[in-house]
């Protein structure tokens, strides 16, 4: 009896600070001064001048702080993905992709296709983290069966990862090329090069078709083909509305912040990030390894969703404060007009002055405008509020793993939100 008290009390607990956290991170409200975060954090913008002065020095040590402790790593807590080993056997698979696709035999006639699409395979896929890819086979190892783990399923596990690297560079030759980004991984962006520009669209269509003809290949007598097939299109058509929902935050080259609410920004992330980032890679795994259990889906979505709006906000803070030697990023979002994190709890904060600087400057590709946007951040306190966020949420994520009951491992799930936690890009 006194244990299912103490149960019931640590879960009204948790709900309560679950709820809580929730109020103080993601409020929103239409009102353009709203206290997005805590009321306890917003300066009394209308106070004595010395105040101010006790505000501004109080607001800048506590940015320092926080931007040191999120810059400090934590090596301990943020492994690989995968090892060494693996990282190198899944990129040993990616040539016999690029022969499927290209060698296969069936478009002898069309030479110059067969090696601009080599080309684009070579340029696009295989040069990022791959941490998508090598999720499938990490998730895969730690669901499936020990005696089912033979070389011909891992091979299986290996190709489902190329073709979700494959879905990841589609999506982002497309996005560089509508949002006119100049690079890429450390190199041009792909319709940067001579001969390619505005042939993009159809590029996208090549890599898009070719996991469907990857897929047929090699799964089409499996009992995963057609719920992977299924997969594919759903995550692609829930990331193509979160791209087109993301496109609308500009109306006539400008950010358009009637729409910078926190609801929105959600949604994007929900659409554009979180399921081809997160639920796509847990679910192949599934799939293979013949787990089909609604109930079992459900709860790895529950928890992915939360990985992936975490992942998000991390990433528009990197670009705004992390290394640009680490994140390959220097203010991007703030020179694009992006709907961000960052920019939708600056004008929920903002006093009508903060507003204006907001809307001049905000969009804007010149240094001194980042550099404005930027002091702005700092003078409303976001670093310090992001690693509040950082923190709380990084052990929110981990007591709803806890709760996981549907005989996934939780070991898999620590595995993945302990190498995001701390990331540095």
């Amino acid at each position: 009896m006194l244990t299912t008290i103490k149960s019931c009390a640590t879960r009204t607990n948790r709900e309560f600070l679950y709820k809580t956290i929730q109020r103080q991170i993601s409020k929103t409200t239409t009102a353009t001064n709203s206290d997005a975060i805590t009321r306890q954090q917003k300066p009394e913008l209308h106070e004595t001048t010395t105040n101010n002065n006790k505000w501004i020095r109080t607001n800048r040590h506590n940015n320092n702080r926080a931007l040191s402790t999120i810059q400090t790593k934590v090596k301990s807590k943020s492994p690989n993905i995968a090892s060494k080993d693996e990282s190198r056997e899944f990129m040993a698979v990616f040539p016999d992709i690029v022969r499927d696709l290209t060698d296969a035999g069936r478009q002898t006639d069309i030479p110059e296709v067969n090696k601009r699409f080599a080309k684009l395979l070579h340029y696009t896929v295989p040069n990022g983290k791959k941490n998508r890819g090598l999720s499938v086979v990490t998730s895969y190892k730690m669901l499936e069966k020990p005696e089912n783990l033979t070389p011909d399923n891992i091979r299986k596990a290996i190709i489902l990862g190329w073709c979700v690297e494959m879905l990841q560079s589609g999506f982002l030759i497309t996005d560089d090329f509508m949002d006119n980004a100049e690079t890429r991984r450390g190199l041009p962006c792909w319709y940067k090069l001579d001969d390619v520009g505005k042939q993009v669209p159809n590029d996208l269509l090549l890599l898009l078709n070719g996991i469907f003809a990857i897929l047929k290949k090699h799964f089409s007598n499996h009992h995963c083909y057609l719920p992977t097939m299924e997969l594919f299109h759903d995550v692609t058509l829930k990331t193509v509305m979160g791209q087109s929902l993301d496109s609308l935050s500009l109306k006539d080259g400008r950010p358009n912040f009637e729409f910078f609410t926190m609801n929105k920004y959600n949604a994007i992330v929900k659409y554009k990030t979180a399921y081809y980032t997160f639920t796509l890679p847990m679910a192949l795994a599934m799939y293979l390894a013949d787990l089909y259990d609604p109930e079992m889906h459900r709860q790895a979505k529950t928890i992915l969703m939360e990985m992936g709006l975490f992942f998000q906000i991390q990433d528009d803070f990197l670009d705004c404060f992390g290394d640009p030697e680490k994140t390959g990023k220097d203010c991007n979002d703030i020179r694009e007009g992006k709907c961000t994190w960052l920019s939708v709890v600056a004008l929920q904060r903002a006093n009508p002055q903060q507003r204006k600087i907001m809307e001049e400057y905000y969009g804007r590709p010149d240094e001194e405008a980042v550099r404005i946007i930027r002091n702005l951040y700092e003078e409303l306190s976001l670093p310090n509020t992001y690693a509040v966020y950082e923190e709380e949420s990084f052990n929110i994520i981990r007591t709803h793993i806890q709760q996981i009951s549907k005989g996934l491992p939780h070991k898999l799930f620590f595995k993945m939100v302990d190498r995001i936690y701390k990331r540095e890009g």
